[in-house]
């Protein structure tokens, strides 16, 4: 703003605080994340008359202003309405262009007059429904608050289908990974999603694999689903994910990479239809009852993952760990040499974060295991995994194989070595610097430990 204007600038910016838009909402994941995110908005689509098309093109501008490029931000934002206005305003604002900036703030206000909002109510529903919709990309925090807002915005409107099944969606989305615990209140929520909405394909999947696991026999209906899933472009919207998901867990992986190749088949250049097949072989290779009948499948895996990371232009540590596992899957002993070169090459990288660390230490204490029959190294990156205090599942993964070790080994050397480590876990949980590791938890998990090591504190 100039010095002249420094009223009519706090005037401004005090409007454009007020806003209802992708600018005011506390958005600010690091720049992987928005990548991550930006990826996912491309294989939504933005054909086939999809309902969140603004929804889409506001979330698409906004995070290429947070990636630096605000020129593509003007290309991406476009009439969307209200939202859009708001972020077209604050855009313009923070590129210095504050004539501008006022007139979007201007469209903005005309239309609060012409559609002023219910009675007791400080967001449209419209607002409402895509501030929801955009913080289910986001992390588990904004996704609970999203669920709240869908729920208001329902209030306001209770016969908008999309909505319903949105809010359905999120509410299974904590159960993804273990169907098997959906309660019946979910489980009911998208059953009545797909009869509402039976045109939704990504809640037909997610319905079907809850079903599956719940031990409902659905090998005729995933044939059928399928192929409606097939007729329509790859999107992540048309639920592929899902019928990945429900073949690989509940019917055969081999099935699920003919579904995979019969997407190729049909869809050649589709960049999504690629991602989804590099998922199925991956899955296929890397199972624990992979028996190759030849090398094919290992070389079709690793060209897949390539191709994946190619095009989407981004690789994190876990589709780097799933490069190297897939080139240890494979005879030749050039390609095994390639895995160890990808893992020292991982190891060397200095800017990973503790879980990033910890989840890397416990892959390649693996990958020492199994494919390098190299128990001495394994158990020193187990014991490296196990004295980083962040919780997960790979510590844990490493202490349970350490306290085999010590129940099977002979080697009084590598045994007085596990003791030492899990010395270091028990000083971290004493100290309180193990996150979300209650102290009674804690207590109980040092008596474990005692029992099982003969530690003595």
């Amino acid at each position: 703003c100039s010095t002249s204007g420094q009223n009519i600038c706090m005037i401004l910016e005090n409007k454009l605080e007020a806003l209802q838009c992708h600018f005011t909402w506390n958005l600010n994941p690091g720049s992987h994340r928005l990548t991550v995110i930006q990826n996912t908005l491309e294989d939504i689509g933005t054909g086939g008359g999809n309902i969140w098309l603004g929804h889409i093109y506001n979330l698409q501008g906004f995070i290429q202003y947070k990636l630096g490029s605000s020129e593509k931000a003007l290309n991406i934002f476009s009439p969307w309405l209200m939202v859009n206005f708001g972020n077209l305003a604050w855009l313009h604002h923070r590129m210095g262009e504050d004539e501008k900036s006022q007139d979007y703030m201007s469209k903005v206000e005309a239309l609060m007059r012409e559609y002023p909002a219910p009675p007791e109510e400080e967001l449209y529903p419209e607002v409402c429904a895509e501030k929801a919709w955009t913080l289910m990309k986001f992390d588990k925090e904004k996704r609970l608050q999203a669920a709240e807002l869908f729920q208001r915005a329902m209030t306001m409107q209770p016969d908008n289908v999309e909505w319903q099944t949105s809010w359905a969606i999120l509410s299974a989305d904590a159960f993804l990974d273990n169907m098997e615990d959906m309660p019946p209140d979910v489980f009911e929520k998208l059953r009545s999603a797909t009869e509402r909405d039976p045109e939704n394909l990504y809640v037909a999947a997610l319905y079907l694999r809850a079903q599956a696991a719940k031990g409902e026999q659905i090998r005729g209906e995933a044939r059928v689903l399928a192929e409606r899933i097939l007729e329509r472009s790859p999107s992540s919207y048309n639920g592929f994910s899902h019928l990945g998901r429900l073949y690989r867990d509940y019917i055969s992986k081999d099935k699920a990479i003919k579904v995979a190749n019969e997407a190729l088949r049909r869809y050649p250049d589709s960049r999504y239809a690629k991602r989804f097949a590099a998922i199925c072989y991956r899955n296929k290779v890397l199972s624990p009852d992979f028996r190759p009948s030849s090398q094919s499948g290992v070389t079709r895996a690793i060209s897949l993952w390539e191709e994946k990371i190619d095009l989407y232009g981004v690789s994190n540590l876990k589709d780097q760990i799933t490069l190297a596992n897939l080139y240890t899957k494979a005879d030749a002993k050039a390609d095994k040499e390639k895995a160890e070169q990808i893992y020292r090459e991982m190891l060397n990288r200095k800017e990973l974060d503790s879980a990033e660390e910890q989840m890397l230490y416990n892959c390649y204490a693996k990958n020492l295991f199994f494919n390098r029959n190299d128990l001495s190294r394994s158990i020193e990156y187990h014991m490296m995994a196990a004295k980083i205090p962040v919780e997960s599942e790979y510590r844990q993964t490493s202490i349970n194989e350490l306290v085999k070790t010590l129940k099977r080994s002979k080697d009084p050397k590598m045994c007085e070595k596990i003791r030492e480590s899990y010395g270091v876990i028990l000083l971290y949980i004493l100290k309180g610097n193990l996150k979300n590791q209650c102290w009674i938890t804690g207590v109980k998990f040092i008596v474990r430990l005692r029992k099982q090591l003969q530690l003595v504190i």
